[in-house]
């Protein structure tokens, strides 16, 4: 048998057992295990359980992520994204659908300090949602509006999405995390926009709040501090060159735990139950990463991605239009993965292709995460979806769904822009010298 047609064989069979619920790192490395050995032989598929992992548990690399979401579950813990709210509700919350634009600022905010898109749809369901609905906010504006703007977790620096791409690909994270600030601002502002699109048409969706005073407005802001200074030593410490990635997760998950400790939030349960979740979340991450890595060793030995690759390039298309095409691609993915599978499933074909093409690496690592962020509001599953859903049963997902529409359609228009104009991805790294 040609190792082209195995390799289609691995495929098919990775995907049949994901069908049948095999967890999607225990399947991709079943997968590329037969179909290894059936390449080159048994021996050294076997020698593979062995390098894989022993790789993966020693990468400095993927240290960041488990630190990333330590420092992300802390934070929640300490209260740090409610502050992060109010700060956003007293400055905006006066304005038409201002509660819902402060969310969108919050999850922005929250992102910075946790890079997970469920986590913070989670936390916003718990802290925004009872804030809209007690204010009188359309329910389909209040979950899209959370839904939407959690995704921005997984775009606004440090994101674990982007680390994880960083890592496949051989790519400098702080590059990509420099790439990903201009996208992700414009993402806010479209997200804004699409806010204020909603109550133009729809006026009673989302009433204005009386303005806060400024003299309550300090004080928010003076109780807020713990988030802002949080988010600099983070950001700041990894773009002034004053930490490396992996030194800002280590002191943001000892800050973000500090912090819990000084406000008496820091009970026994709470610790353990934060290391466990972290724990569990990890793990679940490196599975998917030890499995792809299987998987991808034997995609690599079929030479399937060269036979893709060439495919497409007799085809005669516009690189351009293959972009779109995999953008599509992308989109329908992460409406059914994890966003995390999706990327590592495809990356071996895809990346080859990218690059092949001409395309910047670093670019297409920030689009494919925003693909991908869109894919968690799009139906017919969208993850973010089911999330608020499983939190708020009482909340139909037709309704969430109804209120993602602007959203997406802005996303649609951000997404075409951001491929059109690569420069408003690239300029800043390449004007900082980290391209």
């Amino acid at each position: 048998m040609e190792p082209p047609v195995i390799g289609g064989l691995v495929v098919a069979g990775m995907f049949v057992m994901i069908a049948l619920h095999v967890p999607i790192g225990v399947a991709m490395a079943i997968a590329g295990f037969i179909g290894t050995g059936i390449i080159i032989g048994f021996e050294p598929a076997i020698a593979l359980f062995g390098i894989e992992p022993s790789s993966a548990i020693a990468s400095q690399e993927l240290a960041i992520i488990a630190l990333f979401l330590l420092m992300g579950n802390f934070a929640a813990a300490a209260g740090l994204s409610g502050d992060l709210y109010r700060l956003a509700q007293a400055f905006l919350g006066h304005r038409k659908g201002g509660l819902a634009m402060a969310t969108v600022a919050t999850c922005a905010g929250f992102g910075a300090v946790c890079g997970s898109s469920l986590a913070t749809t989670a936390t916003m369901t718990r802290i925004a949602l009872p804030e809209m609905e007690k204010r009188g906010y359309s329910r389909q504006l209040s979950t899209g509006s959370i839904a939407a703007g959690s995704t921005l977790g997984v775009i606004v620096p440090p994101s674990v999405l982007l680390v994880l791409y960083a890592i496949l690909t051989e790519q400098f994270v702080t590059a990509l995390f420099v790439a990903a600030l201009g996208p992700a601002l414009i993402a806010v502002f479209f997200y804004m926009l699409s806010v204020f699109a909603y109550v133009t048409v729809a006026p009673n969706a989302g009433p204005a709040a009386e303005r806060v005073p400024w003299t309550e407005q300090r004080k928010v802001l003076k109780k807020s501090w713990g988030v802002v200074l949080l988010a600099i030593i983070v950001s700041g410490g990894i773009y002034s060159g004053i930490f490396t990635v992996n030194e800002a997760a280590a002191v943001g998950a000892a800050v973000a735990i500090a912090f819990t400790a000084l406000r008496g939030r820091l009970s026994r349960s709470i610790f353990f139950s934060n290391l466990k979740e972290t724990a569990a979340s990890t793990a679940l991450i490196y599975l998917i990463i030890i499995g792809a890595s299987i998987f991808s060793y034997a995609i690599t030995l079929s030479h399937l991605p060269d036979i893709i690759v060439g495919s497409i390039e007799d085809l005669g298309l516009e690189p351009l239009m293959v972009i779109l095409l995999l953008e599509a691609m992308y989109i329908v993915l992460g409406s059914i993965f994890d966003t995390v599978a999706a990327m590592v499933i495809t990356l071996p074909f895809v990346f080859p292709l990218i690059t092949g093409m001409g395309y910047d690496p670093i670019w297409w690592g920030v689009i494919n995460v925003v693909v991908m962020e869109m894919g968690m509001i799009t139906p017919p599953i969208g993850l973010n979806v089911f999330v608020m859903h499983g939190m708020k049963k009482d909340i139909p997902l037709s309704t969430i769904y109804g209120g993602i529409w602007p959203f997406l359609l802005s996303d649609l228009v951000r997404l075409l822009i951001l491929t059109l104009f690569p420069v408003l991805t690239l300029w800043l790294p390449k004007a900082m010298g980290l391209m």
